[in-house]
């Protein structure tokens, strides 16, 4: 029994209210509690697999995009210059890519999916430096046998346009390869490849 003069439908009224606000309250206190145990932003897109436009990639050009820190590069190759990679296995280190560098669906001749498209980690496997693109046929500066590829300044390493190494440099292996899957004929995921390309 209530006791006189207390007005019962008012009564549920607040109860009802200070309920909701109770768990209005407690949502506010749970969420940024909860939210604080997921990683952070930054956290997730150090690791994140990145996406890469390659519609607009002219044959003979390099697209620069950046995964986990690192310098990405997407080279669209010419059949010229695709031509060129099997005149140049006796000058290499490793030209069948012995060394583990590569996902198993690159470890061939050209070490890429498609042959008109490579994509590697741009630092030389020296000392960390970035190479420069080179894809012109014999400058002067290195030498009339040089048919494109990668120059690192720094110790003079040089790399095919495939990212094998050539002997007698002081860069030890290959480039890498990091794993990478198609989304479609113009995207690329890095990152990223489902097991299987």
């Amino acid at each position: 029994m209530s006791a006189p003069g207390v007005n019962q439908s008012r009564r549920r009224l607040l109860v009802a209210a200070t309920t909701v606000v109770g768990a209005v309250g407690a949502g506010f206190v749970a969420v940024p509690f909860i939210g604080s145990m997921n990683p952070s932003a930054k956290a997730r897109a150090a690791g994140a697999p990145v996406e890469a436009d390659i519609s607009k990639l002219e044959p003979g050009a390099l697209l620069r995009v950046k995964w986990r820190g690192k310098p990405i590069w997407i080279v669209s190759r010419t059949p010229a210059m695709l031509a060129a990679l099997p005149t140049l296995d006796s000058q290499l280190t490793d030209p069948n890519s012995a060394v583990e560098q590569q996902p198993e669906y690159c470890k061939n001749p050209i070490r890429s999916i498609k042959p008109e498209y490579w994509i590697a980690i741009g630092i030389c496997t020296h000392l960390g430096c970035s190479p420069t693109f080179r894809p012109e046929i014999g400058p002067d500066d290195l030498g009339k046998d040089w048919k494109g590829g990668f120059f690192c300044p720094c110790h003079g390493s040089r790399f095919d346009l495939a990212g094998r190494v050539f002997k007698g440099v002081p860069a030890p292996t290959n480039l890498v390869i990091p794993i990478h899957m198609y989304l479609n004929d113009t995207t690329v995921l890095v990152g990223q490849d489902q097991g299987a390309a």
